[in-house]
């Protein structure tokens, strides 16, 4: 199968290793990928502060950039959402576009859904805290929400789970936000860093050494608060996990 990879911009400009992670991976199970050079940003920043007029030249360009592929996908659950669900207000009743919603998605979910990945061998001896995203959580369904009813899963988990040494930390509400938002990190800041501070407690409350999630922009929002305090605990993209890295970062 033919991969477009769609990289965000915070990755591009300040997490490339994550990545470069996210291609040695979908390589490992016989991926063949592509990486457009001419993509440019999804348009979320424009479309989450309602500059609808910005936003439109943006999925313009990336539909014509990534309509061609077998699948898109992304290590993003939050860039995967604007696609696959708020992608309508520009594209709607554009040929192709539907088919291109269908075949885009979060680097986990590809794996799971699409690779159909099982046993994944490596080693990662640490006790690993699970944030879930909330575009990954709600719009994804990347893992089971507390209020609903049925049975419990989690994709990143489930990748997760098979490599050797690995401990997961039980959190009192494993489903809640933390606090990032986009521009309402910077519009409500007071709130975004009391929501994060919250979500790190309960983590240290579960004994977490690593942090890790499917969205690199909710982890540089965390990770800025645990550096700023001091904590021990490291923050890493789930890709990096996978890729084989047996140390935290330093």
């Amino acid at each position: 199968m033919q991969v477009g990879l769609f990289i965000p911009c915070y990755i591009d400009q300040l997490f490339p290793h994550v990545g470069l992670a996210t291609v040695e991976v979908l390589e490992r199970f016989g991926v063949q990928i592509d990486y457009p050079t001419q993509q440019t940003c999804c348009g979320q920043p424009m479309a989450n502060t309602g500059l609808t007029n910005e936003t439109r030249p943006l999925a313009l360009k990336f539909f014509e950039i990534f309509k061609d592929y077998e699948y898109v996908v992304c290590p993003s659950g939050s860039c995967t959402s604007m696609v696959r669900h708020h992608y309508d207000e520009y594209l709607q009743g554009t040929a192709g576009f539907e088919e291109l919603k269908s075949k885009t998605f979060e680097f986990c979910e590809f794996l799971t859904d699409v690779v159909k990945v099982g046993r994944i061998e490596g080693r990662f001896p640490h006790r690993v805290g699970i944030h879930q995203s909330c575009h990954g959580l709600r719009d994804l369904r990347m893992a089971s929400s507390s209020e609903i009813v049925g049975e419990r899963y989690c994709k990143v988990r489930q990748l997760l789970e098979s490599l050797e040494g690995i401990e997961f930390s039980e959190l009192g509400r494993a489903d809640e936000c933390c606090g990032f938002g986009g521009m309402f990190a910077v519009s409500q800041e007071p709130v975004s860093c009391m929501m994060g501070l919250d979500r790190i407690r309960d983590h240290q409350q579960a004994g977490t050494q690593v942090l890790t999630a499917a969205d690199m922009s909710c982890l540089m929002h965390l990770d800025g608060l645990i550096r700023r305090n001091g904590d021990s605990m490291r923050v890493m993209h789930v890709a990096e996990i996978l890729a084989g890295t047996d140390q935290v970062n330093s």
